[in-house]
């Protein structure tokens, strides 16, 4: 039995991974770390604790679904004490994301933007599509729910890597997050990435590709948050015993 820690337990996702856990077979929850308390009531045995070390200690792995200050907390408490990590924070800055390479030198690190099976597959078919129809255009819109705090989405981000590998380019130089204003034409190797914000939205990303006469867009539609709490915990029990190193959910699925 895989023994699961959840870190940002009272996020939309910590809850559904709480929820989800009590009927996943071969795996249970066995601590939550929080920085103040639990906004909901849980069962009696599962430690709930303000003390890093604590919660780290009463866990297998820990599923991490927080804030990038508190996933960089995570990170630096596990350099001291190492731990399988399944990071889904999104929003990392370049110092948490060197953070995480540098655990993952000592203890097996799954890091994802989205966890979802469908949104993996989609990551390599932008790949694909990209090195393919080297004369299109690419953008990609991502819709979001209201309250999301980072734009644009971790998962915008990955397709937009996805797309300058499938290339040859380096994403830095040729990515550009909305356009506003007299900007002049569209550069020939220019990636777009576009944020919209609104309503109760779970999740959802286009990858177009445009030319002269034709189109071809690539979507995923996440209908539910289960997407992303199922495939973490299936991250979880994956990760368990691997060695120590940098994983992907496409290494996981095996896609």
């Amino acid at each position: 039995m895989v023994k699961v820690g959840v870190l940002g337990a009272n996020g939309r996702v910590g809850k559904l991974l709480i929820d989800d856990l009590k009927t996943t077979k071969n795996i249970n929850l066995s601590s939550v770390f929080v920085r103040n308390s639990l906004d909901f009531s849980i069962d009696p045995s599962v430690l709930v604790t303000t003390d890093i070390k604590s919660f780290l200690n009463a866990c297998d792995v820990v599923i991490d679904f927080s804030l990038p200050e508190a996933c960089e907390s995570l990170l630096e408490a596990c350099l001291q004490t190492p731990k399988p990590l399944v990071i889904g924070t999104t929003g990392l800055n370049t110092h948490q994301l060197n953070l995480l390479k540098q655990a993952s030198e000592n203890m097996p690190v799954l890091y994802a933007t989205n966890m979802s099976l469908g949104v993996a597959l989609l990551n390599k078919l932008v790949y694909q599509a990209s090195a393919a129809l080297g004369g299109f255009d690419i953008e990609i819109v991502e819709m979001h729910h209201r309250h999301k705090k980072d734009a644009p989405s971790g998962t915008a981000l990955t397709l937009a890597e996805s797309a300058a590998a499938g290339r040859d380019l380096n994403l830095d130089k040729v990515r550009i997050s909305g356009r506003d204003g007299n900007i002049g034409a569209r550069s020939k190797d220019e990636i777009a990435v576009m944020a919209l914000r609104g309503g109760d939205i779970v999740g959802r990303h286009t990858v177009g590709f445009y030319n002269d006469g034709e189109f071809i867009e690539l979507n995923h539609t996440a209908t539910s948050r289960n997407t992303f709490s199922k495939g973490a915990l299936r991250a979880a029990s994956w990760l368990a015993d691997k060695e120590a190193g940098l994983y992907t959910i496409s290494d996981c699925l095996e896609i």
